[in-house]
């Protein structure tokens, strides 16, 4: 029996489950399609990363319908579900609530839980209702919120998590708050409050109550849902072997045009920065082999999109022509390191660039992962990859990432 399946619902959140647990000491891996049982012997947690997030809720469905077998095959005691912290979703993009009628349908779990929030990100529930920080440091509804209530795709206009997902067909959620969590967690399909992280460490102990025989237990939530499932460990010994990071420069690519990766594309001054122009995307030869050029001359390089362009292109297609751009460049020279900013550009460059897994290295911030990718026979197996969401991360961060890197 495999202790802890994962789903995510795009690459960035994926990794930082990823995180989570093999901070907390699991030993955790990342898959791009389902593992055979034999890869997941000595594991403690399985996650299958997705593109679910950008995706039409019938496909959703579909898609996960035929991951069914391979699912089952795992014989998971918990199956988490992960999405956003923000819970962006609709009916239509990136349903949460065709997700989970579809995995409730196929793997039979004895009951739902749903956690709407994780304090150690700054993201709060209470009495259903969905808090967030914001990039200026203050804490808004979700539906206030300067950045997801304007969503380019998925904007939220509800911070009642039940109304929220009831309108994603997820209906009859009852509500387990703070106070009702202390004597027990319900047993029907039941949202469960967190404002601090006393309680997430109090979930933990009520799912550690839950015999084995009532497995699968489907959890759906942030990586709040990880840290529940388990709990923290010392820090490691002082002499842990360090990482060895190989020298070369870097290429860095950044999909998202939230206010945020904007900053930190600003601040990456050790790169050589090249904003796409629409016909860079359309017809990318030219400009893949000037970054290689500057690649092999030694520099780090960044193309990223430009916040206020119209490409004439849907966010799924700007993503897929990104990762094109990406092999081209990578197909011409090679890097140490390779950084990704926005989650759906992630999980599609991912899974272009011909990756099996990924292993947990180290944080770089907040819902920031860096990971090594598995592509046997690949040159660019044991590559690093730093891979973040659109709203996350220091100003610095692709910096930092840089500094990495022996010159």
């Amino acid at each position: 029996m495999t202790r802890i399946m994962f789903i995510g619902d795009d690459f960035t959140g994926a990794s930082d489950t990823l995180a989570t647990l093999s901070e907390r000491g699991a030993r955790a891996r990342l898959f791009l399609d389902p593992p055979k049982v034999e890869e997941t012997a000595s594991l403690d947690a399985v996650g299958i990363a997705t593109d679910f997030r950008a995706r039409p809720s019938e496909d959703i469905a579909a898609r996960l319908g035929a991951l069914a077998p391979a699912l089952r095959a795992l014989s998971p005691q918990f199956v988490h579900y992960k999405v956003c912290s923000t819970f962006d979703s609709s009916p239509q993009i990136g349903s949460i609530g065709a997700a989970v009628k579809t995995l409730e349908a196929v793997l039979a779990p004895s009951r739902t839980i749903v956690v709407g929030g994780q304090p150690s990100l700054g993201r709060y529930c209470l009495f259903g209702t969905l808090f967030a920080r914001a990039p200026d440091g203050e804490i808004y509804r979700i539906d206030r919120h300067p950045v997801m209530s304007r969503h380019p795709v998925t904007p939220m206009d509800e911070a009642d998590l039940r109304v929220h997902l009831a309108r994603q067909g997820l209906e009859g959620l009852s509500l387990t708050d703070r106070k009702t969590l202390e004597a027990a967690l319900k047993t029907d399909r039941t949202l469960v409050d967190a404002i601090e992280q006393p309680d997430i460490d109090r979930l933990g102990r009520r799912l550690a109550e839950i015999d084995d025989r009532e497995a699968p237990l489907l959890l759906v939530g942030a990586s709040s849902v990880a840290e529940a499932l388990v709990p923290a460990v010392p820090p490691a010994e002082p002499d842990t072997v360090p990482v060895a990071w190989e020298p070369g420069p870097i290429l860095a690519v950044a999909g998202s045009r939230s206010s945020a990766t904007a900053a930190q594309v600003a601040a990456a001054d050790s790169y050589e920065r090249f904003a796409l122009q629409r016909d860079d995307l359309g017809h990318p030869e030219d400009l893949a082999g000037r970054c290689a050029s500057r690649i092999e001359a030694g520099a780090n390089v960044m193309v990223h999109l430009q916040p206020d362009l119209d490409y004439g292109a849907p966010p799924a297609a700007l993503s897929d022509r990104l990762a094109y751009l990406t092999g081209a460049i990578l197909s011409r020279c090679r890097v140490a390191g390779i950084a990704v900013a926005g989650g759906d550009t992630s999980s599609v460059l991912v899974n272009q660039l011909g990756f099996r897994s990924l292993s947990f290295i180290e944080r770089a911030g907040p819902g920031v992962a860096i990971c090594r990718g598995q592509a046997a026979g690949s040159p660019l197996d044991g590559t690093v990859l730093l891979l973040k969401g659109g709203q996350v991360g220091a100003a610095d961060l692709f910096e930092r990432f840089a500094a990495r890197f022996p010159r």
